[in-house]
């Protein structure tokens, strides 16, 4: 449902579950889309805010790229319990998510408008 609502507002979406087919090289393929992304929103949840892979995604996306926005949606989760590398990112609650997409449409109209 949030990847429905990010392009609504103008942005290509990439989830893995969805994007990356049989047989794909999943770090390759999460690596190459990083790399061409200009934004990473990560759904923190409390099954989700401490897995390597949320942690490996938010770094590498994170490791020396300027001009590169992390976006952290919280559901369920306290501001507490955000990793250390996204605690200084304003983060948004997931019934707070509408102000997220408001600014992104502003992002992406600014891009293309």
């Amino acid at each position: 449902m949030l990847c429905e609502k990010i392009e609504q507002a103008g942005a290509t979406t990439f989830r893995d579950d969805r994007d990356i087919n049989g047989g794909d090289d999943i770090p390759e393929r999460l690596r190459a889309e990083i790399k061409r992304s200009k934004e990473l929103v990560v759904l923190l949840t409390p099954e989700s805010y401490d897995r390597p892979w949320v942690l490996i995604e938010v770094g590498a996306a994170w490791g020396g790229r300027k001009n590169f926005r992390i976006v952290a949606i919280l559901c369920h989760v306290t501001v507490e319990k955000i990793p250390d590398m996204l605690k200084s990112k304003k983060a948004f609650s997931l019934n707070d998510v509408g102000d997220y997409l408001e600014e992104l449409a502003q992002r992406v109209r600014g891009r293309h408008g």
